[in-house]
Formats: C-alpha cells, structure tokens, sequence
C-alpha cells in the first residue's frame, strides 16, 4: 500500500528536474549544519534553500543582536572605554549612554543601506525593465545576510593588532552574502546585485560621515548648555 506514493513522489520531483533543467534542492535532505556551512561559502543553492523553502522568520531578531554586536564593538573602541580589571565596571558600563547612540547610529546606517538598495532595485527592476519587487522578501534576504556580523563577537573577545582587518574582512563578507541573497530573491546578473550593493554601502557611509560632524553626543549637547556665558 505504502510503494504507490513513493513512484509518484520520485515521477514528480524527476518531472520537475526536466521541466526547469535544474536539479531539485538537495539542501531538503541535508543537515542544518551542511546548509550553515555552505551559506557561509556564499552558494546560491544555500542561499536559495534557506529563503524560499524554509519558513525561517528570525530576520528581525538577527538584525537586533547583530546591532547589539556592532554597537558594542564601536562602544569598546571610543576613547575612555577601556577594559579594567574592576569587575563593578561592568555595571556601570552596561549604563553608559554612548553604547544607546552607537546602536542608534548603527541602527540609521543599516537603515539608510537598506533604502537605498531597495531604492536601486526598484528604479532597475520595477522602473526600467518593467518587473515587479517584494519589499518583504528583499528586506528579509537582506536582515538574513547580514548574519555576518555575528562575527564581530569573537572579534572582539579575541582581540590582537589585526583587529581592523578582521572587520575589513567581515564587512567584505556581509557584502557579498548582501549580494548573493539579492541574485536569489530577484535571479538577476552579479552586475546588477554589485551596483545595488555598491549604492548602499556609499549611502551607508555618508549617513555615518554625516552623523560624526553633527552634534548628536547628549553629552557634549548638555555640556555646552550648562556651561556659563
């Protein structure tokens, strides 16, 4: 009783391998670690697998931590938050208010990356080639890749001189794992996916140039209105 579905499940999946001429996601039987590593190597069938055939909904959560993780790391290199061997620091750093407008500005930064990637898309797809875009899978493909920056943990545990470019070479790899999820969602050239990469990371940087030359520390904000004539 059980061998009928079987033939019609194999008949199936070899239609569907003939149809299209591209083989069936073989990720559908692979363990979670095989598809984490080959995420990591940035394979499209990796990426392809883990945005349209799972039901992964975690991508705001991973945005939070990894703004967390940014945050703290550009917290611990201001100057005046040094590590000291006094273990009640830890208290009163988790209160100190730079570590909140670090996460805001990494928060405005990924922001503004994202608008203008979308922006791109829309005006390259939607606008001059006539297609359609689904804001939500693109922002989710988007929140996902950047699960890079996940690695900016033990860069800051296991700290040495080579630090800058252990995070040259994780924003390297956000990047390309931002391209590589857009090839997937929109099945477009790498060409296309560069320039939208390229566009949001220039975005990125003017927002945080912008934001180191205004006068956005509440402290310095506060000094200067207390201060006598």
């Amino acid at each position: 009783m059980s061998s009928p579905p079987v033939c019609v499940c194999v008949c199936v999946c070899v239609s569907l391998q003939q149809s299209c001429q591209k083989p069936v996601d073989k990720y559908i039987e692979y363990d979670p670690v095989i598809i984490l590593i080959d995420a990591l190597l940035c394979k499209t069938q990796a990426f392809r697998h883990i945005l349209f055939n799972t039901s992964l909904n975690i991508h705001w959560k991973l945005c939070v931590f990894c703004l967390l993780c940014e945050a703290y790391l550009r917290w611990s290199l201001l100057p005046g938050s040094e590590q000291s061997t006094d273990p009640a620091d830890i208290i009163r750093y988790t209160k100190e208010w730079e570590f909140y407008g670090m996460f805001g500005l990494a928060a405005l930064e990924l922001l503004a990356f994202c608008g203008s990637v979308l922006f791109f898309l829309w005006v390259a797809v939607a606008r001059l080639r006539g297609g359609t875009l689904e804001f939500s899978l693109l922002v989710r493909a988007l929140l996902l890749s950047c699960y890079g920056k996940c690695l900016l943990i033990p860069a800051v545990i296991w700290e040495h001189d080579y630090s800058p470019l252990c995070l040259g070479l994780i924003k390297l790899f956000v990047l390309t794992s931002n391209s590589q999820a857009i090839r997937v969602i929109l099945n477009s050239s790498r060409r296309v996916s560069l320039m939208a990469v390229g566009l949001g990371l220039l975005s990125e940087t003017c927002v945080a140039q912008l934001c180191k030359k205004l006068p956005w520390s509440i402290q310095d904000t506060l000094t200067l209105t207390s201060a006598p004539p």
